[in-house]
């Protein structure tokens, strides 16, 4: 968990001086009938509405989504490129435009969801003849890879075909691929299979440079976020923690690889020492990572071959999820509430509190919802936020709705948090989870000032009433470090004893497996933190189970957001200037404790 306290100074405003030249006035002027305020107000009114008129009906046209009518011979094409995460957004049409206007190049996000329903439809439709998997470079966590992973291994048994290209093979990509019946790879393309690593950047002599102590406050020897603040290295702890989960997540890829490759374990370790990345292409084939070397337009006709017929149809992913299903018209319902993301109790990006809570009292009015999954993908964040969504997540079974947490890549410190009082708790065994822990930091800024010459006087009525000033400003004293090492810790105790009640354990239990240290899903297993391994369709099995449905329809949370508001945060005049003010302003009206886990992505 995390404090950051910013003292709430005053900006100046900051003006440029504009030089414009005064129209010239005719000589003889003749006299102007001049608009009242409700002519004026009208003809605006007017222009108002046309505008939105004319631009409701061009976006009526460009967001028109298209069914896709699959014909024969069609080969369902997965592109691994982008940023895989549980449910992306509605394509917004004009996200390309924005990024053109500002010279951004845009993030295609890749929904999980969307991969797993289209993964499951061609499996059953007889119209697709097989997957072809185009390599890119696809940011995936490790539980999230291995789903899309899994879900290819179950659609191979159709006996349908899978087969994978790409110019040089990231980890990750290889990873998925290697599940393919062929791998072909560029002739002049590479395969990165090196191994895991994991790093931090310490920054406390950099601060000692600048002037600036990090005051920590933390309750757990295993809380490893806040050492780059006053350590240069590892910790003892922290590097044993680390080389559990990242030895676990390469041996899941090493034995996931191993089986379909007809490697041995051994022989993929052997390898990866060799740095297979830098290895002349020869080898990749030599050693079975790949079967053919060719071109990417050779592919047309490897296609053809497995297509067996030259008039093969191609459909990406995107027009696979507008293909239109068998709507299921069952009553009952099984909610997929998504939350993926850091925690926060302010803001529009990842888990938003309030949002949450707003979703949540939807699914509470819906008498048709019976059961929820909470699919949880955070490493963690705000702890008041993380109680607040617990409490609103308590609200659901209140009302008898049997509740089971699916966790993705992280269900950590904040997001174990809003999961530990589910029901039934699932895990990827890649998954990384536990962290039960928190933590404050409050940098203190009264070197940098004296270097800088930055004085600072005021006057308060109270004892403690310049607190978060002064603790930023000139540092705490060993009593304002014992009040606000207090608060922590009576977080820590609050968090244990949500962990205890919703786990069915003692409070003493759950600090000998917490002390911020991180697990992962198969290790959580083992000492009661999750109660199975499995995926989001089992959870969503379960979900049913419990609330003994027969016939369900499974409906996701949130809904997708609407490309016509994201449109109009174009015509938001505040500045860049502005906009940080806030921040900082909002930043410093409390102090946050935060609770969060390292991030690690398969690359």
């Amino acid at each position: 968990m995390k404090i950051k306290v910013v003292h709430d100074a005053e900006p100046q405003q900051t003006q440029q001086n504009q030089s414009a030249q005064q129209p010239q006035q005719p000589a003889n002027p003749q006299p102007r009938k001049k608009l009242g305020c409700l002519g004026k107000t009208i003809i605006g009114v007017g222009v108002y509405f046309l505008f939105c008129g004319i631009l409701g009906a061009m976006m009526g046209d460009m967001m028109s989504t298209p069914v896709t009518v699959l014909e024969e011979n069609t080969i369902y094409r997965i592109d691994l490129s982008g940023v895989l995460v549980d449910q992306a957004a509605e394509e917004n049409p004009f996200d390309a435009l924005i990024a053109e206007m500002y010279g951004q190049s845009s993030v295609t996000t890749v929904g999980l969801n969307d991969l797993l329903s289209n993964i499951a439809l061609a499996k059953d439709n007889d119209k697709i003849l097989g997957i072809y998997l185009r390599g890119g470079s696809l940011t995936a966590g490790p539980a999230s890879a291995k789903a899309l992973r899994d879900a290819l291994l179950d659609f191979k048994q159709s006996g349908k075909f899978i087969i994978a290209y790409a110019d040089s093979y990231t980890q990750t990509n290889y990873y998925i691929a290697s599940v393919a019946d062929k791998i072909y790879l560029n002739a002049v393309g590479n395969v990165a299979w090196d191994g895991l690593t994991a790093q931090k950047q310490y920054l406390t002599r950099l601060l000692e440079k600048i002037g600036i102590e990090m005051q920590i406050l933390k309750v757990g020897t295993f809380k490893s976020a806040v050492e780059p603040y006053f350590r240069t290295s590892m910790s003892a702890e922290d590097r044993k923690q680390t080389e559990q989960y990242l030895n676990g997540i390469w041996s899941e890829m090493k034995t996931a690889v191993s089986q379909n490759r007809q490697l041995t374990v051994a022989q993929l370790d052997a390898y990866a020492d060799e740095c297979m990345s830098l290895q002349p292409q020869h080898k990749y084939v030599d050693y079975g990572f790949v079967d053919t070397l060719v071109y990417v337009q050779d592919m047309d006709s490897m296609l053809r071959i497995y297509a067996g017929t030259k008039d093969y149809k191609i459909q990406s992913n995107n027009k696979m999820t507008n293909v239109e299903r068998v709507e299921n018209k069952a009553a009952d319902k099984v909610a997929v509430l998504y939350a993926e993301g850091q925690i926060y109790d302010s803001g529009k990006e990842g888990i938003v509190d309030t949002e949450v809570i707003k979703t949540i009292k939807k699914i509470h009015k819906n008498d048709d919802i019976k059961a929820v999954v909470l699919r949880v993908n955070s490493p963690g964040g705000s702890a008041d936020a993380s109680e607040q969504i617990w409490h609103a997540v308590k609200t659901l079974q209140a009302k008898g709705l049997p509740v089971v947490v699916s966790m993705g890549d992280y269900a950590a410190s904040g997001g174990y948090y809003i999961s530990c009082c589910a029901d039934y708790i699932y895990a990827e065994p890649t998954t990384l989870t536990g962290s039960i822990g928190i933590f404050g930091t409050v940098p203190n800024l009264s070197k940098l000032r004296e270097k800088i010459g930055l004085d600072i006087d005021g006057v308060s009525t109270n004892k403690h009433s310049a607190l978060t000033v002064n603790a930023v400003n000139k540092g705490m004293n060993p009593q304002e470090m014992a009040l606000m090492q207090n608060m922590v810790e009576r977080g820590y105790d609050l968090f244990t004893k949500r962990c205890a009640d919703g786990r069915s354990m003692s409070q003493d239990d759950i600090k000998k497996i917490g002390e911020g240290r991180v697990w992962l899903g198969k290790d959580a297993l083992k000492i009661g933190l999750v109660d199975e391994l499995g995926n989001i369709n089992t959870a969503i099995a379960k979900a049913a189970e419990l609330a003994e449905l027969g016939q369900y329809a499974i409906v996701d949370y949130p809904e997708k957001t609407d490309p016509f508001e994201e449109l109009l945060k174009m015509f938001d005049t505040t500045t860049p200037e502005e906009r940080l003010i806030m921040h900082v302003r909002e930043f410093a009206s409390k102090p946050r404790i935060m609770a969060l886990t390292p991030e690690v992505t398969i690359q």
